[in-house]
């Protein structure tokens, strides 16, 4: 039989087991079978199983997982090789890149400079940048931190040309960003500017995901407190978290602990040297581990605060945790969090991510205060993703829901 064909029965028999509309895996299958589906999720060696086949489906060399339950880490394994040249086994404590999980943390240092007054959230950003921002096509409708963290300011999707060139193997300075580098590259006489920068939306009408907003994010973190956007970022959220593993430059983190990004194409995976982004640099190059990332999950879980440690006010993470969309479309975002209501009708916020060599997602449920982080360090080029590896991905993430604890 042909392998595809095998692979889509392996994977429906999965499906159907595991995602009935409850997303609650059924007590028992037919006695023919005679296979306890939950004892199958709760046995550790079974569900490894699960995972570690899934895993080559979605052709994912490794991925760190943690369950969250309320205010405690209560599980977490690493599954497979995350450097597949050195055999090197994925556990908790090995550090990911982790995309755009990047921003809940960089929305998190803007909202702590809230916290204290230097800001108010619909207040024009022109007040503290050293440039003027404004959409051309709306040149009096001021740009706020509310608009730049929702992904409502009217910047347009990246300008991938132009983007691409930010990715920079190691992890160099770069002393023109990220000023005057955002002034040449988002206004109209600028050397790095083109017409695609900027949308034909009304700044606060509509969603748009965009790197670059976050980029300026960063920026104005360190213009409101003066102080370098990583070093601020440890000193004020990774340091009091116990965070020690995790930072946004790479000459921080420990090299030998750190996944290599594969990409998987033409039935291979293949290494790319680890990189600094120069422009998405506050947009999603923190690299952390699971074990780390709990100790942020966790605060944002529980009004702000980690084992005693507050890193904000409750009811400014609630204003991060609500919906900011002023349409009617489907898209859902609060400051720098994704609000989503899945098919179940489960209310999930949190954050995903993906670039070269990697894959991520962080989630958590408040109405059972359970939360899954999964890092992986794979991403197959989109042209080449298959609807098995898809799905695969997705039925490996939602597993770590499922597991009985």
């Amino acid at each position: 039989m042909n392998k595809k064909i095998i692979s889509l029965i392996i994977l429906a028999f999965i499906v159907g087991v595991l995602f009935i509309p409850s997303c609650e895996a059924p007590k028992k299958m037919d006695n023919k079978i005679g296979f306890n589906v939950n004892e199958g999720i709760k046995n550790e060696v079974l569900f490894d199983s699960f995972i570690e086949i899934l895993m080559k489906f979605a052709h994912k060399p490794s991925v760190s997982a943690c369950i969250i339950k309320g205010d405690e880490l209560v599980w977490s394994k690493g599954y497979g090789n995350y450097n597949i040249e050195k055999d090197k086994r994925a556990q908790p404590d090995t550090i990911y890149l982790t995309a755009s999980i990047s921003k809940t943390v960089t929305a998190t240092a803007l909202m702590q400079l809230y916290d204290q007054g230097l800001f108010e959230l619909d207040e024009d950003v022109n007040n503290f940048l050293p440039f003027s921002l404004r959409n051309p096509n709306h040149p009096d409708k001021p740009i706020t931190f509310r608009m730049l963290l929702s992904h409502r300011s009217s910047l347009a999707n990246d300008n991938n040309n132009r983007i691409s060139l930010s990715y920079l193997p190691g992890d160099p300075d770069i002393h023109d960003f990220p000023y005057p580098w955002l002034e040449d590259y988002l206004t109209p006489n600028g050397n790095a500017y083109s017409t695609s920068v900027w949308s034909e939306n009304v700044p606060g009408e509509e969603f748009a995901y965009t790197n670059v907003g976050f980029s300026l994010i960063g920026y104005l973190v360190e213009l409101i407190s003066g102080e370098n956007f990583n070093q601020y970022c440890k000193n004020h959220i990774f340091e009091p978290l116990k965070m020690f593993n995790t930072s946004y430059r790479l000459k921080d983190v420990n090299i030998s602990n750190l996944a290599i990004p594969y990409e998987y194409t033409k039935g291979n995976y293949f290494p790319h040297p680890h990189y600094g982004m120069l422009i998405l640099h506050s947009a999603g190059s923190m690299r952390t581990s699971t074990e780390d990332l709990s100790h942020f999950l966790i605060a944002h879980m529980n009004g702000g605060t980690w084992e005693g440690v507050e890193i904000l006010k409750n009811s400014t993470v609630e204003l991060m945790h609500k919906d900011h969309y002023l349409s009617d479309g489907n898209e859902r975002y609060g400051l720098g969090f994704s609000v989503k209501i899945n098919k179940y009708g489960k209310k999930e916020i949190g954050h995903s991510g993906g670039w070269p060599g990697v894959h991520t997602i962080m989630k958590y449920r408040p109405e059972d205060k359970t939360a899954v982080i999964a890092l992986t360090n794979s991403m197959t080029p989109d042209h080449e993703v298959t609807l098995i590896e898809s799905l695969a991905t997705r039925i490996i993430f939602n597993l770590f829901f499922l597991k009985k604890i």
